[in-house]
């Protein structure tokens, strides 16, 4: 009796074979009569000549063995020589002006929310005229909702920001 194999493990074996040969592929450097260089990967147009690149290679970053592998042992991102600094009083200045404007927004966020539960009345508000249909109402009661909730983690993340400020 002769074992079949299912046509998808030969795809899958063909595909896992030739994926290595696929990422290694030729490079051609093609020029055409205006002088326009244009990169390709065949080289069936005149004017075209392999380009000999170095093979691939893929290195994973060297992994921290040590028990204090932590923000003591990353790299420092390198800051350019000419790279604007700036002076403590202007960014002391900035920090305040930051937190002013987040204190502006919780105060508008905060007050925004007393006036939508004054309105959403504990889940009771008042019907208006064109809310005949009991359906259009529970929408309106579920959008109020929805928009407490918003405002409520707006407040909670404004707070947030606000702790987190030097």
């Amino acid at each position: 009796m002769k074992h079949l194999i299912p046509g998808f493990l030969i795809v899958a074996a063909m595909s896992a074979i030739s994926a290595p040969a696929l990422a290694q592929s030729n490079i051609f450097l093609c020029v055409d009569a205006q002088g326009t260089k244009e990169y390709k990967n065949t080289g069936d147009t005149k004017g075209c000549k392999k380009v000999d690149l170095p093979p691939l290679t893929v290195s994973a970053a060297p992994r921290s063995t040590s028990a204090g592998s932590g923000a003591a042992n990353r790299p420092q991102p390198a800051t350019p020589s000419d790279f604007p600094k700036v002076d403590g009083g202007t960014q002391k200045t900035r920090d305040n002006d930051r937190r002013q404007i987040l204190q502006d927004e919780l105060k508008t966020e905060q007050q925004k929310l007393n006036d939508l539960e004054k309105v959403y009345n504990n889940g009771v508000p008042e019907r208006q005229g064109n809310e005949r249909n009991y359906a259009k109402y529970q929408d309106r009661v579920a959008s109020m909702k929805d928009d407490l909730t918003r405002s409520q983690k707006n407040i909670e993340a404004l707070n947030r920001e606000l702790s987190n400020l030097k």
